[in-house]
C-alpha cells in the first residue's frame, strides 16, 4: 500500500503544480471609465453571484439558465457567390473546429461548389437587444452574400451584417424586430476557475442545445486568430470550458447560472475538429466593448501601446530570441520590450527596449494574452499606468494609447482611406510577370479583410486586380484615386489564382 501512495505522490504533486499555473486577468473595459454613453446593450446586475461546484440544487439553476437562455440563441446560415466559396478551399468551420494548433487535423477540401440556395456553413449567434442586435464571431458570417438568422421559434430573418472584427473573431449583425428575447452581458472578469457554465448553441445541426460544465481556466491564448484567421492585431484571452461545444456552437453563448452572458463560444482544442474537453470564449467584457465600438461609430477602436514585445512566459519565444539575437534572457513572467513602433505612445513615455511590462493599471501581466486584453479592450486617447522593471528596479509611467497610424482620437467610418473601406491593400505587379501572362495593368491583392467589400465579391489574398470601374490600375494610388469620395456601384474585374477572370460589384461604403 505505501508502494503504490509513493508511486502515485508524483503525480498529485504535479496535478497541484500544474492547477496552481492557471492565469487569467481579464481587464474589464467598462468600469472607471467614462464612457457611458458608449454603452448600447445591457449590463447584468454588479452584484450578480454564481454558482459553485458546490451548490444546492444546481440542476434548478440549470434549468432556469437554459430557459433564459435558449430563446436568445438563433442559428445563423452564412450564404456565400459560388466565387467567394471557392476562394476559401477550407470549409468555413475548419479554421476555428478542424485543427486549431494547425498540421493535426485533417483539412476538408471543398469537392464541389455549394449551390446558390443552400448556406456554405451555420453557425449561432446570441440576440443582445430587443430591437434584433445580434452578436456573433467573424468566422460564422466570413465571406457571406447573404445571413440568414433563424430564431428558436423557427421564425427566420434576412439580417444586415453591421460590422465584424477579425482580431476579436466578433461580428454585429441586426435584424428588423421588436421586443425579442435578449441576454444581458455578465462582467466577465467575475468568473473564477471552477464555477458552472452553460454552452448554449446549435451544434452539428442540432437546434437550441445546452450542455454544461465548468469553466477550465482563464486569460487562454491559443494563437488560432493570427495563424488561421485573418487578424493583424488578434487579441486572445480566452475563457476556457469542458462544456461541450462543437461546429456549429461558434457564435453562441456561454452563460453563468443565472442565464447571464459571460462569454461567445469561438474555438476548441482538437485533434479530430469535435468535442475532446477544451472549449474556448471570447470574454463578454471585451465582446460588448467590440459591439458597442462597431454600433456607435462602425468601426472597432483599438488603442496600441506602440511596442514589440517578447512573452517571457513561453520558454519557445525566448529559446528563440536568445538563440536569433545572441541574448540571454530568462524566461519567467511579464512581457519584454522589444522595440517600438512609429509614434509610440510607449517610447515617449519613457519606456525603453529591455523593459519588462508586469501591470496595466491594477492588472498583472503575467504574458501577452493578459497584455492583449487589457490594453486591446481600451481606445484611442485612453491613458494608462503602465508598471515596469528595469535592471531589476520596479518603475511607472503613463501611457496615452494611440491607434495605428498615431491619432489618440476616435474616427468613424468617414475617417477611413479607401484601403480600409474597401478591406484590401495591394502591391504593383512587376512588368516581367505582366508580359508573361499576358497583361497590360493589375495590382495583386494582400491583407484582405474577413467581412470586406473585397472579400464579400471573393477576392482573397494574392488575386489580381485588372481594372476598377473600367480604368486600369497598377498601384495602390490608382484604386485610391478612382473610389477617393466616390460613391455608388463599383465594378472590379479581376483574376483568381487559377487566372480565370471575373467581373464583380459592391457598393461603395
Amino acid at each position: 500500500m505505501k508502494s503504490t501512495l509513493k508511486k502515485l505522490l508524483p503525480f498529485a504533486v504535479v496535478g497541484v503544480i500544474s492547477g496552481a499555473t492557471t492565469v487569467g486577468a481579464i481587464q474589464y473595459f467598462g468600469h472607471g471609465s467614462t464612457n457611458g454613453d458608449q454603452s448600447f446593450f445591457t449590463t447584468s446586475a454588479p452584484n450578480t453571484s454564481f454558482a459553485g461546484m458546490n451548490t444546492g440544487a444546481v440542476g434548478d439553476d440549470f434549468v432556469k439558465a437554459a430557459k433564459t437562455t435558449v430563446p436568445a440563441v438563433v442559428t445563423i446560415k452564412n450564404y456565400q457567390s459560388r466565387t467567394a466559396s471557392r476562394a476559401t478551399e477550407q470549409d468555413l468551420f475548419d479554421y476555428f473546429f478542424g485543427d486549431p494548433f494547425g498540421g493535426r487535423g485533417q483539412q476538408r477540401q471543398k469537392q464541389q461548389q455549394v449551390p446558390d440556395n443552400m448556406p456554405s456553413g451555420m453557425g449561432s449567434g446570441v440576440i443582445i437587444s430587443p430591437d434584433g442586435y445580434i452578436i456573433s464571431n467573424n468566422h460564422v458570417v466570413a465571406g457571406a452574400n447573404k445571413l440568414e438568422v433563424v430564431l428558436s421559434n423557427k421564425k427566420s430573418y434576412i439580417a444586415t451584417l453591421v460590422g465584424t472584427d477579425p482580431n476579436t473573431d466578433i461580428s454585429l449583425l441586426k435584424i428588423e424586430e421588436k421586443g425579442l428575447p435578449y441576454l444581458n452581458f455578465a462582467n466577465s472578469d467575475n468568473i473564477d476557475v471552477g464555477q458552472w457554465v452553460l454552452a448554449v448553441g446549435n451544434p452539428l445541426g442540432l437546434n437550441s442545445t445546452v450542455t454544461a460544465g465548468i469553466v477550465s481556466a482563464k486569460g487562454r491564448g491559443i494563437g488560432i486568430l493570427g495563424s488561421q484567421g485573418k487578424a493583424s492585431n488578434p487579441i486572445e484571452s480566452f475563457i476556457q470550458t469542458d462544456a461541450a461545444i462543437n461546429p456549429g456552437n461558434s457564435g453562441g453563448a456561454l452563460v453563468n447560472t443565472n442565464g447571464e452572458l459571460i462569454g461567445i463560444n469561438s474555438a476548441i482544442q482538437s485533434t479530430t475538429g469535435y468535442y475532446q474537453g477544451y472549449g474556448f470564449a471570447v470574454p463578454a467584457n471585451l465582446a460588448r466593448k467590440i459591439v458597442e465600438d462597431i454600433k456607435k461609430f462602425g468601426i472597432v477602436q483599438r488603442g496600441f501601446l506602440g511596442v514589440s514585445s517578447l512573452d517571457l512566459s513561453n520558454d519557445q519565444q525566448v529559446a528563440a530570441y536568445n538563440k536569433q539575437f545572441k541574448t540571454n534572457i530568462k524566461s519567467g513572467s511579464g512581457v519584454y520590450v522589444t522595440g517600438f513602433g512609429d509614434n509610440s505612445g510607449a517610447e515617449d513615455a519613457g519606456l525603453k527596449k529591455g523593459d519588462i511590462i508586469t501591470k496595466i493599471d491594477s492588472y498583472d501581466i503575467s504574458d501577452f494574452a493578459d497584455l492583449s486584453m487589457s490594453i486591446g479592450s481600451k481606445r484611442p486617447g485612453d491613458k494608462v499606468q503602465v508598471t515596469y522593471s528595469r535592471n531589476g528596479k520596479e518603475a511607472t509611467t503613463n501611457v496615452t494609447l494611440r491607434d495605428q497610424k498615431g491619432g489618440t482620437s476616435t474616427r468613424t467610418k468617414a475617417d477611413l482611406s479607401v484601403t480600409e473601406k474597401i478591406g484590401a491593400e495591394f502591391d504593383p505587379l512587376t512588368e516581367r510577370f505582366k508580359t508573361e501572362y499576358g497583361l497590360n495593368s493589375g495590382v495583386v491583392t494582400k491583407n484582405v479583410s474577413e467581412g470586406g467589400e473585397m472579400a464579400k465579391i471573393g477576392i482573397v489574398d494574392n488575386y489580381i486586380i485588372i481594372e476598377i470601374n473600367g480604368k486600369p490600375v497598377n498601384s495602390q494610388k490608382d484604386i485610391e484615386s478612382i473610389l477617393n469620395k466616390y460613391q455608388g456601384n463599383v465594378q472590379v474585374k479581376f483574376v483568381d489564382d487559377y487566372g480565370r477572370m471575373y467581373t464583380k460589384g459592391f457598393k461603395m461604403p
